[in-house]
C-alpha cells in the first residue's frame, strides 16, 4: 500500500474547518486519519476567535520521544497538537509503563485539570517529530469564557478522554492479556481504518512494543501472539502496519472465545 503524503490539521482554515495541508519538511510529521476521534478542539472558530487563541499560545517543536510533561509534577493549562504524534503513559512505581492513548493534530493533552492547579496524572511524550501550541490554563479559562466554541471543544475533547480512559480500565481489569489484544486491533481498526480489497488497513504506525504498552504485555508477546493471527488468517503484519482480515474472529475472541 502506498501511503499519501502526510497531511496535518490547519487551525487556520476559515471557519476552523478541518483543512488538510502539506506537513513541513523539517518536522517529518507521521499524522493518520482518525475518522471516529475526537472532534478538533479548533472546530467551528473564526478567524478572529482563532487569532485570538495563537495570540495566547505558545508554539514548541518536539523532537521523538521529548518529554512534553511528566506525572507528578504541576500542572498549567493544555498542549494543542499542531502535527505529529503525542502518547500518553503512566509510569507505576515499577518503572512499568502503560500507553493511555495517542493523539493526533486537532487534539489536546495535558488534563483533566487544563486551567492548571495540581499535577499531572500521567505523561505526554512526542511520539514523532510534533509540534504543539502551549496555553496557560489561566490564558485558556478566559478564553473559553469568551469563546463558545472552544469551550465547547475542551468540554467534547475531555469526554472522549474519560470513555478512552474507562475502557482501557475496564479492559485491563476485566479481560485477559489475548483478550485485550483482540479488544485493541478491533478499536484501532475503529479509530483508524481504510477499508481495501483484502481487509481493514489500520493506517496508523504502531511497534510491537506500542501495542505491548497498551495491552500490559511484553514486546515479545506481542510479536508472537500476531504472528499467530496471520498463521490464522486473521490478521496481516506488514512491518508497522496490520491489516485486520476477519474482524468476526477478533469480536469473539474480544468476547473471550478463541479463534478455530
Amino acid at each position: 500500500m502506498q501511503m499519501s503524503p502526510a497531511r496535518t490539521w490547519n487551525p487556520h482554515a476559515a471557519g476552523g474547518a478541518a483543512a488538510p495541508v502539506q506537513a513541513s519538511a523539517l518536522l517529518l510529521t507521521e499524522t493518520e486519519r482518525q475518522p471516529n476521534g475526537p472532534r478538533p478542539l479548533l472546530q467551528g472558530l473564526t478567524e478572529p476567535e482563532l487569532a485570538l487563541v495563537m495570540a495566547k499560545g505558545q508554539r514548541r517543536v518536539l523532537y521523538r520521544g521529548t518529554t512534553l510533561f511528566s506525572q507528578d509534577t504541576p500542572h498549567d493549562g493544555i498542549w494543542l497538537v499542531e502535527t505529529g504524534r503525542m502518547r500518553v503513559f503512566y509510569t507505576a512505581p515499577s518503572g512499568r509503563e502503560i500507553t493511555l492513548a495517542y493523539w493526533y493534530p486537532g487534539n489536546f493533552v495535558g488534563g483533566p485539570e487544563v486551567f492548571g492547579n495540581g499535577v499531572h496524572s500521567w505523561s505526554g511524550m512526542a511520539a514523532s517529530n510534533a509540534t504543539v501550541l502551549h496555553l496557560p490554563g489561566k490564558a485558556l479559562q478566559g478564553l473559553v469564557a469568551q469563546i463558545p466554541a472552544l469551550a465547547l471543544g475542551v468540554i467534547e475533547g475531555l469526554s472522549f478522554k474519560g470513555k478512552c480512559y474507562s475502557a482501557l480500565a475496564q479492559m485491563l481489569g476485566t479481560r485477559s492479556i489475548t483478550e485485550r489484544l483482540a479488544h485493541l486491533l478491533l478499536h484501532l481498526a475503529d479509530l483508524y481504518g481504510v477499508e481495501e480489497e483484502d481487509g481493514t488497513v489500520i493506517a496508523a504506525t504502531f511497534t510491537h512494543a506500542d501495542l505491548a504498552h497498551m495491552v500490559g504485555a511484553t514486546r515479545q508477546w506481542v510479536t508472537i501472539s500476531l504472528k499467530r493471527l496471520a498463521a490464522q488468517g486473521i490478521v496481516v503484519a506488514r512491518r508497522s502496519q496490520i491489516v485486520i482480515l476477519r474482524p468476526d474472529l477478533l469480536a469473539r475472541m474480544r468476547g473471550g472465545e478463541e479463534a478455530a
